[in-house]
């Protein structure tokens, strides 16, 4: 999460690991090392809202913001807009 800039700093990423019912690929984890590769699907709650986000790419560093875009997708507003409607 810290490298891919999603939390500010190692120990709020820490924090949404241990605290925020984390999952990865659908199964619970609350340990900050927890592996992850390039597809897994990453559930858990920032912000005040519950995010998903896929694992596109490994960086090998903490870089730019522009850089770490591209190693996460946000599957959050997609699954809002594929949704189907509700009956009425």
């Amino acid at each position: 999460l810290w490298f891919a800039r999603i939390a500010k700093s190692r120990t709020l990423a820490q924090s949404i690991v241990c605290n925020s019912h984390m999952r990865i690929d659908g199964k619970p984890t609350d340990r900050p090392a927890a592996p992850v590769k390039v597809g897994s699907v990453l559930t858990f709650a920032h912000g005040g809202k519950v995010r998903v986000l896929r694992v596109e790419a490994l960086p090998w560093r903490r870089g730019p913001a522009p850089e770490a875009a591209v190693c996460v997708t946000d599957l959050t507003t997609q699954s809002a807009v594929d949704a189907p409607a509700a009956p009425k």
